[in-house]
């Protein structure tokens, strides 16, 4: 069994109106499926396009924010080392009361 060729655009014509063997309603559920086939194959493409190269923008930004990740982590552990470095100096605050806050 052969399905008609499309000669023209399948959004704007129906390729299986007229066809003798389809009721109408026959005819109008086979060409939603082919516009529906035709969107799908038109999603495939866009994709396969996507996938096949890096989009340039989105790297870039990833390359910037990879930046300030590695500025963040290396300030996040300055300020604990320097946190660690105040508790272990007696002379900071802490009296020998039991009392575990720091007093400025």
């Amino acid at each position: 069994m052969s399905s008609p060729i499309p000669t023209g655009n399948i959004f704007e014509e129906n390729p299986y109106e007229g066809h003798p063997s389809l009721t109408t309603t026959q005819a109008e559920v086979l060409w939603e499926y082919a516009k529906l086939a035709q969107i799908v194959k038109l999603i495939v493409t866009k994709t396969r396009l996507l996938t096949e190269e890096p989009d340039e923008m989105l790297v870039a930004r990833l390359r910037s924010l990879e930046k300030k990740m590695g500025l963040v982590l290396t300030l996040f552990k300055a300020s604990v080392w320097g946190v660690i470095n105040e508790q272990n100096d007696p002379s900071y605050g802490y009296e020998n009361s039991g009392e575990t806050t720091i007093q400025r």
